[in-house]
């Protein structure tokens, strides 16, 4: 068994102005950084960290965990959004492309981007993997994004969670318990 944190980073400008932002790889902003210096409070702790290659995990990994050496892992980058990146809803609201994707309950392929299913697939191998090195009992901080974090707690969590039923804000953090091949949200 062991103790499992899920950190999505503080906000970036783009997160802001409700931008798909997921290759974008764009600071904290101000806001941000007061979000993760106020999760810092908690007093959260791990014995191992594990992020996303992008700027904004790894800010936040540095001002939550600042004497830890973070083990990066590409594969727990945000999905791939495509010809979304950078936009918001209401700027691709006419765009017949986006319209699809989000009447197939945005499930679809995101146009020159990723597979919802591929990218779902790439976190929880990413996910499954890390945890399989940790020794029994010992802890795990994953600072990541919330994507990921809902891909891997749709895959993984009991009773069983849908994709956007786990939305987790920016600068928020979710405490589990892992324990073979099951999460369960504490």
């Amino acid at each position: 068994m062991n103790r499992i944190l899920f950190i999505r980073h503080g906000a970036t400008a783009g997160n802001l102005q409700k931008r798909y932002i997921g290759r974008t790889d764009e600071p904290l902003c101000e806001a941000g950084i007061l979000q993760v210096q106020a999760l810092r409070r908690h007093g959260l702790g791990a014995d191992h960290l594990f992020i996303s290659p992008m700027l904004r995990t790894r800010q936040t990994a540095r001002l939550l965990f600042p004497n830890r050496q973070p083990v990066i892992i590409e594969k727990l980058t945000e999905t791939d959004f495509g010809i979304f990146e950078g936009k918001n809803a209401e700027e691709l609201c006419s765009n017949p492309a986006y319209r699809a994707w989000v009447d197939s309950g945005c499930r679809a392929a995101i146009p020159g981007g990723e597979s919802v299913c591929g990218f779902k697939t790439r976190c929880c191998e990413a996910f499954t993997d890390a945890v399989a090195q940790l020794p029994e009992r010992e802890s795990a901080a994953f600072v990541i994004h919330g994507g990921g974090i809902m891909a891997i707690l749709e895959a993984f969590a009991c009773p069983h969670r849908d994709f956007y039923d786990t939305h987790i804000a920016n600068g928020d953090y979710i405490e589990c318990v892992y324990q073979e091949r099951v999460i369960e949200i504490g």
